[in-house]
């Protein structure tokens, strides 16, 4: 019985919910943040078709910029995030393996 826990890798029964929520959860973000993006560059893009100072269109301009770098860097770390969740699991066995 003692050998038996020593062997079982006492990170799974932490990690696994974990893992198994993220798995869950990232393919909706993907599709929240895909929307909520869309939506937020179209307000953007209609108030700097609206804008009718110069300095007014700059702002605009930078503002809708700033909105879709920041969406194609939440969009790519959430796709990167899931595309890593098996290395990291295989990391995690292998680095729990070694050690005992």
């Amino acid at each position: 019985m003692l050998t038996m826990i020593l062997t079982a890798n006492p990170f799974e029964t932490v990690s696994k919910p974990i893992i198994d929520l993220l798995n869950m959860a990232l393919t909706p973000a993907l599709g929240i943040v895909g929307a909520l993006g869309a939506i937020y560059c179209i307000i953007l893009g209609a108030k700097l078709a609206k804008a009718e100072e110069p300095q007014d269109r700059e702002k605009a301009k930078n503002s809708l910029k700033n909105a879709i770098v920041g969406f194609v860097l939440i969009f790519v770390l959430i796709v990167v995030l899931k595309l890593g969740m098996g290395a990291m699991q295989s990391w995690m066995s292998s680095s729990v393996g070694a050690a005992s």
